[in-house]
């Protein structure tokens, strides 16, 4: 048991902002592998008649994006994002002063109170689940798929309590520094799912005797047991923290009284942007069968680099520039900011630029054959990867000045121009489910442009003459980069015969590479730090190794 714990101590040191941030795009990637994986397998057992359209189109799959939308909602509202940015900046705040007494009770009060309210919401959805769907979530479905959905929903209920209690303790780790076990704990969350479609779906026997007949319904088992792998192994990251947990909640702790009062704001925040996915779905469910799923799985490949951009670094970032006010150093704080601020868009533009040229290729990996109108709403969305990666590190800096009103007034405004949008596109123009990807990227670019109208009067020259000149020359070779993908993709276009994951990666990836070796090559010639930095690591890992061996000859 002490080797075991030596061990974890060992993996649980504190990590620099750089190497955590890379930790956090490495365990994003792998988690985001496991997830297209996961949804390849979906689509390729439940869903024949994808590729060619939606007559037949089966209901499962209908029914299992629609039993999330509440579960998630839930965890959004109460949970998610809201914690972490207003936990940390507190609980950094008595760590940096050396009151951990009042620390570890905020900690565990969080823990204890989240839990509670998590529980009562999922027993709510249990309860509901029936007219939730009927009424609110997806309307226009058969009675078949709405049946199983609410069956699905009641299944998946339990994950707003589990995801509750392993996210104040993924903030623990983060408020310290550490990432290694925060990095892994999604990975087995898409295991858990995996082993629901592979194994589950067959039926579980015991004792010769089958207790569950299997079927889609053993992918919502699927989803139970990765939460419950995801919180195991968030509680093992807690050994050698010196946590001091108690199933009590300290009211009269300031640090938790203080984390009450900004919780509301950023809570409300993310359940706008989830009311905003429930109106998406609502509007879907009336089109054709699989528009649902069809918008879900293009709103998936889209999060895909603004997660491993956008959220990753962000994520990493944010801990540090709340320890820069803490303090007192603005002066630290704008320059982090405008660092990273550079970082997320000069790697956004060319991901973006060969997320739309390249579309065919990621949504053929969904879907054997590729999907026409999944490719054409990627498309759409590839515009808004620039402004949704941005936008992490942009509200974060409101968080880390212990903001979270602000950010609310916007997403209030911005959601509601999403609804509006989304309804006058989809009813009003006939424009069918593309309108909602439409809404969704003029959205994203108004939410941003405002945060940053704002952000420049609170910090004054934060794009000054030096980042703008960055970031225009950002903007010329991400146009030199999309006449390279342009052509890359026309010339290994894909054929009849390009139906297999095998066949198509290796295309995709010769896109990739030389695609980003021309905007590194041109990012370079323009004296960009950013390429300078990857170049030097990039010599770094190719010839110390040589240089090594030839000192010791």
């Amino acid at each position: 048991m002490g080797r075991v714990r030596n061990v974890v101590a060992r993996a649980n040191q504190r990590l620099s902002v750089q190497l955590a941030a890379g930790l956090l795009a490495g365990s994003t990637f792998l988690s985001m592998v496991l997830g297209l994986f996961r949804d390849r397998l979906l689509n390729s057992t439940y869903a024949e008649n994808a590729a060619t359209g939606s007559a037949g189109y089966p209901s499962g799959l209908d029914a299992y994006t629609v039993a999330f939308i509440i579960p998630d909602f839930m965890f959004f509202l109460l949970v998610s994002g809201a914690l972490s940015v207003t936990f940390i900046p507190v609980f950094n705040d008595r760590i940096v002063k050396g009151n951990k007494k009042s620390a570890w009770e905020l900690s565990t009060s969080l823990v204890n109170f989240m839990a509670i309210l998590t529980l009562l919401s999922s027993l709510f959805i249990i309860i509901f689940a029936e007219p939730l769907v009927q009424y609110i979530v997806a309307p226009g479905l058969d009675e078949s798929t709405r049946s199983l959905a609410v069956s699905m929903m009641r299944v998946i209920a339990i994950n707003p309590f589990l995801f509750a209690i392993s996210s104040v303790i993924s903030s623990i780790q983060q408020a310290t520094g550490r990432f290694v076990f925060f990095a892994l704990a999604p990975v087995l969350y898409n295991i858990g799912i995996i082993i629901g479609l592979t194994v589950f779906t067959n039926g579980i026997w015991l004792f010769g005797v089958q207790v569950f007949e299997g079927g889609i319904m053993g992918v919502a088992l699927g989803i139970v047991l990765g939460s419950m792998l995801q919180l195991i192994l968030s509680a093992i990251g807690l050994i050698g923290l010196g946590v001091d947990y108690r199933f009590k909640i300290f009211w009269k702790n300031k640090g938790f009284r203080q984390v009450l009062r900004l919780l509301p704001p950023r809570s409300l925040d993310q359940g706008m942007d989830y009311v905003n996915s429930i109106v998406e779905t609502n509007l879907a469910s009336r089109m054709a069968a699989g528009s649902v799923r069809f918008y879900q799985q293009a709103t998936t490949l889209y999060s895909v680099p603004i997660n491993l951009i956008g959220v990753a670094i962000s994520t990493a970032a944010f801990p540090q520039m709340t320890e820069r006010l803490s303090q007192g150093r603005p002066d630290l704080f704008k320059k982090e900011l405008q660092t990273v601020l550079r970082v997320i868009i000069w790697l956004a533009l060319p991901v973006a630029t060969i997320t739309f040229f390249a579309r065919g290729y990621l949504v053929n990996f969904l879907f054997n054959g590729g999907q026409p109108v999944v490719a054409g709403l990627l498309g759409i969305l590839s515009a808004a990867i620039l402004f949704r990666s941005v936008y992490h590190i942009a509200s974060r800096s409101f968080y880390a000045q212990k903001d979270t009103k602000t950010p609310l007034y916007i997403s209030v405004f911005t959601i509601g121009l999403n609804i509006a949008l989304a309804i006058y596109f989809t009813m009003v123009l006939d424009m069918d489910i593309y309108g909602l990807a439409w809404a969704q990227s003029i959205v994203a670019a108004v939410e941003v442009f405002i945060l940053f109208v704002i952000m420049s009067m609170r910090i004054p020259k934060l794009f000054d003459a030096v980042f703008l000149h960055a970031v225009a020359r950002m903007l010329s070779a991400t146009g030199f980069t999309a006449v390279v993908a342009y052509f890359m993709v026309n010339s290994f276009a894909l054929s009849a015969e390009d139906q297999s994951f095998m066949s198509t990666f290796p295309k995709f990836s010769l896109i990739v590479i030389v695609s980003l070796g021309a905007y590194l090559l041109l990012c370079q010639l323009m004296k960009l730090d950013e390429s300078d930095m990857v170049i030097k690591r990039t010599k770094r890992l190719i010839f110390d190794p040589y240089r090594g061996k030839e000192s010791t000859s």
